[in-house]
């Protein structure tokens, strides 16, 4: 948070940003065209027989934006206007105590509108939807499988922070420590517009805790993002390209864990895509939501092939995600963490860690905005997912 402003001629500049702002929003915002789309849903809901209809629930779904994107944009509109009228107040009594009220407001309002702004950049189409992160490890054992349990918990905390909900729906413990693969699902208004950002390889620098020499490793894990589709988006699946099969489930789940076949792993034959879900209770519960995996994966596979036919036939040359960092961590011999795409970085690599990963997302969805999301540095075009455990100077070389 930005120190408070002590000058009323600094609060009426800031104040004046802020309408400016506020002013650009609300071109994106069309609160009036907003009002006449929630005019016109009502009436459609008000028909005799609207509940029988097969679209009730896409309306009620857009009626429930709307009226919280209306409710948004009016919150932020009344609270500057309170501000601007407290303000005047202050001047007009010379009062300090209503002055240091205004200057807080105008921080809490700035980062009210500094979220709205980022919400304005996710607008894709399934930006607003819950997202399906997979963490795999690269080459390199324990070391790199710490690597992707540490990464678990930097997004858990990410979530946590922002009131989502996480659930693991599948793991594959290491041998000695760490994680092989995790899939998680984290449920949460714009969860996949927000950790999109987060798709590719993450790379760290540190000291290794399991090796007793005390080199320096370089871990590699990737990340993998989809969106959660919603039930109303038609992919065809075939029951004779399935093969599921159930199996006794090998994490934490409670006492039946490892005694009942409650685990389902579910293989898509003509794409060879294999989805397990093993954390839920019932062999029922896990079925149901490695469907939901598979159904999303294989939207997003049919995505990608259109984006890679698009770039063909524009003569564009599309790199390969994984083997390309997008964000180094880097402990030793210094401390930074940088992103490749953006050139954002910062020092603070313990609040990083922790969940807070803001700052990056931001910047890689304003570089998208700008048009220049997917460009990676000259090291990390250079890069590949293994894992190493060099010392002195080739480390450092390569941090």
């Amino acid at each position: 948070m930005k120190s408070l402003i002590l000058q009323p001629a600094e609060i009426r500049a800031a104040l004046e940003r802020l309408g400016d702002r506020l002013a650009d929003l609300r071109g994106v915002f069309d609160p009036e065209a907003l009002r006449r789309d929630l005019e016109r849903i009502e009436k459609e809901v008000s028909r005799p027989d609207f509940w029988a209809s097969t679209e009730a629930q896409r309306v009620l779904k857009e009626r429930a934006r709307i009226s919280e994107t209306l409710r948004r944009w009016e919150s932020l509109s009344q609270k500057f206007e309170d501000l601007e009228v407290l303000f005047e107040l202050a001047l007009e009594e010379n009062s300090e105590e209503a002055l240091v009220e205004v200057r807080r407001g105008l921080e809490e309002l700035e980062e009210e509108l500094a979220e709205e702004e980022l919400r304005v950049l996710l607008s894709g189409e399934h930006d607003a939807a819950n997202a399906i992160v997979t963490i795999h490890a690269g080459a390199g054992g324990t070391e790199a499988q710490d690597w992707v349990e540490m990464l678990l918990r930097m997004y858990s905390r990410w979530a946590e922070r922002k009131g989502y909900r996480v659930r693991v729906v599948d793991l594959l413990a290491g041998e000695e420590a760490g994680l092989k693969y995790v899939t998680l699902l984290v449920e949460g208004p714009y969860a996949y517009g927000h950790l999109k950002a987060e798709r590719g390889v993450h790379r760290l620098v540190r000291i290794s805790p399991f090796d007793a020499s005390g080199r320096r490793h370089t871990s590699f894990a990737s990340v993998t993002v989809i969106p959660e589709i919603e039930e109303d988006i038609q992919i065809e699946i075939r029951p004779e390209d399935l093969r599921i099969e159930t199996m006794r489930a090998s994490g934490h789940g409670g006492q039946h864990v490892n005694k009942t076949e409650t685990a389902v792993r579910i293989t898509h034959l003509p794409t060879g895509i294999v989805v397990t879900c093993q954390n839920e209770r019932s062999q029922h519960l896990n079925k149901a939501m490695a469907f939901k995996i598979l159904k999303a994966r294989l939207y997003e596979l049919e995505r990608r092939k259109l984006e890679e036919k698009k770039a063909q036939l524009a003569g564009e040359k599309k790199e390969i995600a994984f083997g390309h960092q997008l964000r180094s961590y880097i402990l030793q011999p210094y401390r930074l963490v940088k992103d490749h795409r953006t050139g954002y970085e910062t020092g603070n690599v313990e609040a990083v860690l922790d969940g807070e990963i803001d700052p990056f997302i931001r910047a890689y969805l304003l570089s998208q905005a700008h048009g220049e999301a997917g460009r990676l540095s000259e090291e990390g075009l250079r890069e590949t997912p293994t894992s190493t455990g060099e010392e002195g100077p080739r480390a450092e070389a390569r941090a």
